[in-house]
């Protein structure tokens, strides 16, 4: 099917259409209505992605490619390759499960589904989109959908944390658009692949009085880090997620965790390594800094918190500081490692977002006081909630310990003291991880408002056992992934090392290469 790639970013919005026009009334009935029709689209745009995945062939480059020209020039253009599929496959695994966990919701339920819907076809827009304009439109469009599932729907604060998420993530993103307009006029072109093909300038030039070192190049890649950089979010842009976290429903906090999160760092990949590789060797070292002082200071302030929510959103904040470092080390390891630390994060850090939800649920509060002995009452919760912590603490065996490994392995390549820094966020992500569950779980059962928590019923045992699934199997057999990422990550940094020994900079010692 020549569209298909088409027909599963797009059916979510197609059903979040046929709900807005057609679905009245917020009764029961119609509310029960709003949430299997929402279920039924996404699960069906991911049946259609594992089809996507059964066609594609590994190194091929970008394949199931669809172009076509609008009125005022504007071109349409999609198509993956072995790196983008593996996000689209991982925003449709993820989203039933985020309907799913949605199903108490009975407010305004009918707006929720369809907020979600619009979220989904955005995110899948911006891993498939071939052409600047089109990837800009998805990229900032998401914000809308998520700004009003945390404006409407989220907590006490919740204007406060929407209006920072929203200004934060759009202010980084006008310097992108500026820089996209300063690509079209030096290439000629919005089309991804043409830009990849061709070589901006990255002689030293003079702005303002100041001289550029890498010229055009360095521009360019700073406009796009200042949008990637508080995207991901990067320290010390990174404020914003633990509000936006705290203040989201559940569903809403797994979305921004296992998916939103995730653009920038695919941002990095598509954008600033293969388009601006004299602009990244040059500035390597300072990414590869700032990644591991988000390792170690976000770790550290994790060990501080007395929320659930706010703890695991610092978690997530170190962990995509190994996404950074990996990708910035500029070689296989560590770029394999960034790409399957973002796969695994999805998972891990959606269920343990699920997991806090859970309890939530039942006892309408997140602060880790409230809790202990769970384990008494919540059997099932325990052992689950034992398996993703973990996981997130990079347990040899699940999908954590791979990415952080592979990309550890990478870094040492690229610069040892960095490397020595990071790793020691394992072991302060084992301080705070395990510090949570023996607070949480473990003990005796003393509070009495916990005497009668019930466990896990048969839903939300359904949303955690794929999710239990996908992180035991990617620990054991990690080439389901790497087998399809490393043809792509090699030939990007073949070309990134050509461009860069056709510049010039093999000449001397890089910021990235320089063991200090």
């Amino acid at each position: 099917m020549d569209s298909l790639l088409s027909i599963v970013t797009f059916l979510p919005v197609v059903a979040a259409v046929i709900l807005a026009l057609f679905l009245r009334g917020d009764d029961a009935a119609s509310q029960k209505n709003a949430k299997y029709l929402a279920l039924i689209a996404t699960t069906a745009s991911f049946l259609l992605s594992l089809i996507l995945l059964a066609q594609f062939e590994p190194g091929a480059g970008f394949q199931f490619v669809e172009a076509h020209t609008w009125i005022g020039g504007l071109t349409y253009k999609v198509g993956v390759d072995g790196i983008s599929i593996l996000f689209v496959l991982l925003t449709t695994f993820l989203m039933p499960l985020v309907i799913l966990s949605a199903w108490n919701v009975d407010t305004r339920v009918k707006e929720y589904m369809i907020a979600f819907l619009v979220l989904e076809t955005f995110m899948l827009g911006v891993f498939v989109a071939l052409d600047l304009i089109l990837f800009y439109l998805f990229f900032e469009g998401g914000l809308i959908p998520m700004f009003l599932i945390i404006g409407i729907w989220g907590g006490q604060n919740r204007i406060y944390a929407a209006f920072k998420f929203f200004l934060y993530t759009f202010l980084g993103s006008v310097l992108m658009l500026v820089a996209m307009l300063a690509m079209y006029v030096d290439a000629g072109t919005t089309d991804i692949p043409a830009l990849l093909e061709h070589e901006f300038s990255s002689g030293t030039m003079s702005v303002l009085g100041f001289q550029i070192v890498g010229g055009l190049q360095t521009l360019l890649w700073l406009a796009f880090f200042a949008s990637f950089a508080v995207k991901l979010p990067m320290w010390p842009v990174h404020t914003w997620l633990p509000d936006a976290h705290v203040q989201a429903p559940t569903a809403g906090s797994v979305v921004l965790a296992a998916i939103l999160l995730k653009l920038g760092g695919y941002g990095f990949i598509r954008f600033s390594l293969p388009m601006f590789p004299v602009a990244s060797d040059l500035l390597s070292g300072f990414v590869l800094w700032i990644s591991a002082i988000a390792i170690v200071y976000t770790s550290l302030v994790a060990l501080a918190q007395t929320d659930m929510k706010k703890l695991i959103a610092y978690s997530s904040v170190a962990h995509m500081g190994y996404v950074t470092a990996g990708i910035f080390s500029a070689n296989q390891q560590g770029l394999d490692g960034a790409i399957f630390q973002m796969i695994s994060h999805g998972f891990i850090s959606g269920a343990l977002f699920l997991c806090v939800g859970a309890i939530y649920d039942r006892m309408h509060t997140r602060e880790i006081d409230a809790y202990g002995g769970l384990v008494n009452r919540m059997p099932v919760y325990a052992l689950i909630f034992m398996l993703f912590t973990m996981a997130n603490v990079g347990l040899p065996g699940t999908s954590g310990f791979v990415g952080e490994f592979l990309t550890l392995m990478g870094l040492f390549q690229a610069n040892t003291w960095v490397a020595a820094v990071a790793t020691s966020g394992v072991i302060l992500s084992a301080a705070y991880a395990l510090w949570l569950y023996r607070r949480v779980v473990m003990g005796d059962l003393i509070k009495e408002s916990l005497k009668t928590i019930k466990d896990l019923g048969p839903r939300e045992k359904w949303i955690f056992a794929p999710l239990v699934a996908m992180t035991i199997l990617l620990g054991v057999y990690p080439s389901l992934v790497t087998d399809r990422i490393g043809p792509d990550v090699a030939a990007l940094l073949d070309s990134y090392q050509t461009a860069l020994d056709a510049a010039g900079a093999a000449s001397g010692p890089s910021l990235a290469s320089t063991d200090q």
